[in-house]
């Protein structure tokens, strides 16, 4: 007890005398205004960020060895000093969500001043705002961290992280899978407790997660191009719709281009979990698609998906084909008590601007859909130019989203209130994608977006690896890496053609055994 007492007696002189020469570093001093923000790193200046989100702890990059951050929060006007020499800025957990709770629907003030080595004077920059909305976002994110990577794969784990804290727990990890890819994890309606993950390899297959147990599937039968891919749950739980492609890929000579994926053959196909059974969504023309990225809509009355025309080539597609393969949104209307769909019919129709859509996703509320608009082709995270566009599902009007940058956008999903958006970015440093959120307001107004905080403000510099396919979860997943080894070793439980008289066709069987460059693997199998 005297040991404790002594440790807490010399605790409080220690912060006192960090105050007291705090306080005496900036006594004396002349006030200088910059007339200009401060720079700081990650960006937040000016971001509109939710009520639950985890301290945005930052760096201050001005040059000096004294740095103070007043911060104000909106409806109480509390105050909070900190001070640090080399820039820092940490926010204790505690003290930041009082801070932010407090600042619900207004904005938190961050004033900033900075003082230089022997300098007499102290530079006061111009204040900065974050705008906290009522709306909170779903506690937890769910993604995969890859390194870079063209025809193997290394290390590949399935990430959960808190929104609201920085804990991050392993959902997956190939390291103890044979080092087998792992690959789309999809939620049924943000729930943490019914979810797939797909594992490529020696340990193949669909991993289903429901009812407190895992099962080890196999979607896929003979009249499929490829493996079960691009998976969507139909919000009644009973359905998943996949793409089944046979990709291939391609690499550039110069510089400013490293890549290109496609497709050679795809379609759509709808899996019947209860019966176990593959149907294959067959459009009523004799034109012959592409198609992939199926999405459903919130009701679960229509399936959402991209499709563009079939090249005439039997054998790898030619640079030119590629360039003039353009992706149009289209939906087809679902009935789940018959379980048969209607006619195809276009929502928004990219190849007549000689463009390609990608990712249509719908907001909660059924009201608008949000998609990659990019140049030519199927894989946008290669593409420069790729940037998130919204459509007015009532309307039919459609605009370039504000959030954009001049770097890649691509992946992205709604939460489960509509209000937040988390995206795919490259624009940190044009070559890995970080997790950006953004507030969705109306089809006016959307808030700044933000990367995804970090306790160490440099994280993002020091990580190689990208996150993949982010995506909101309602709640902590209760599963973890052993979990999936486990059931690993078990057989796959091997699905049933509804039809079984269905088969691909020649032109589409020649398309599906076109031959591998040396080393490939593919990207869906």
């Amino acid at each position: 007890m005297i040991q404790v007492k002594k440790i807490y007696i010399a605790l409080i002189f220690l912060s006192g005398l960090f105050l007291l020469t705090c306080c005496n570093k900036e006594s004396g001093m002349d006030i200088v205004d910059t007339n200009r923000k401060p720079q700081i790193k990650p960006n937040y200046i000016d971001v509109t960020i939710p009520p639950n989100i985890a301290p945005m702890n930052f760096r201050i990059t001005e040059t000096g060895e004294y740095f103070r951050v007043t911060v104000t929060s909106g409806s109480t006007g509390s105050r909070l000093d900190i001070t640090s020499k080399d820039g820092l800025i940490q926010f204790p957990e505690k003290t930041w969500r009082k801070l932010v709770e407090n600042s619900r629907g207004g904005k938190i003030t961050f004033e900033v001043f900075s003082a230089k080595k022997e300098s007499k004077s102290l530079e006061q920059y111009e204040p900065f705002f974050m705008y906290v909305p009522n709306e909170p976002v779903d506690p937890y994110l769910a993604y995969r961290l890859i390194y870079p990577g063209y025809y193997n794969w290394s290390h590949i784990k399935i990430m959960q992280r808190s929104t609201e804290s920085f804990r991050e727990d392993v959902l997956v990890d190939n390291q103890i899978l044979d080092m087998n890819c792992i690959n789309c994890h999809s939620f049924n309606n943000y729930n943490p407790e019914k979810f797939m993950v797909h594992i490529r390899g020696s340990h193949g297959g669909t991993y289903f997660a429901e009812n407190g147990k895992i099962t080890k599937r196999e979607p896929r039968v003979d009249a499929m191009p490829g493996g079960a891919t691009y998976p969507s749950w139909h919000p009644g739980g009973r359905f998943i719709a996949y793409s089944s492609n046979q990709v291939r890929q391609g690499f550039y000579s110069r510089p400013e281009k490293i890549i290109e994926v496609f497709d050679l053959v795809s379609s759509i196909i709808c899996f019947d979990i209860e019966k176990n059974e593959i149907i294959n969504v067959r459009n009523r023309d004799t034109t012959k698609y592409l198609e992939t990225f199926p999405s459903w809509s919130p009701d679960g009355k229509f399936l959402y998906f991209c499709r563009a025309l079939q090249a005439n080539s039997l054998d790898n597609m030619t640079l030119e084909e590629i360039r003039k393969t353009n992706y149009d949104i289209v939906r087809i209307p679902f009935d789940s008590e018959t379980v048969t769909f209607g006619n195809t019919e276009v929502v928004f129709k990219a190849s007549e601007s000689g463009k390609s859509a990608s990712f249509p996703r719908i907001s909660p509320d059924g009201k608008y859909l949000v998609f990659t608009l990019h140049d030519f082709g199927t894989f946008p995270i290669w593409h420069q130019e790729a940037d998130l566009y919204l459509l007015d599902l009532q309307n039919g009007a459609c605009k370039k989203m504000d959030l954009n940058s001049n770097q890649t956008e691509s992946y992205h999903t709604w939460s489960s209130n509509g209000k937040w958006l988390v995206f795919s970015s490259k624009r940190t440093d044009g070559r890995s994608t970080r997790p950006f959120i953004a507030y969705f307001e109306s089809w006016d107004k959307t808030g700044k977006p933000f990367i995804l905080p970090q306790k160490d403000p440099s994280y993002y510099d020091e990580l190689m690896e990208s996150f993949n396919i982010p995506e909101f979860v309602t709640g902590r997943i209760k599963y973890g890496p052993r979990d999936f080894a486990k059931v690993s070793r078990d057989e796959s439980i091997k699905a049933k053609p509804r039809d079984p008289l269905e088969s691909l066709s020649k032109r589409d069987q020649e398309k599906a055994n076109v031959k591998r460059n040396p080393g490939e693997r593919s990207i869906h199998e």
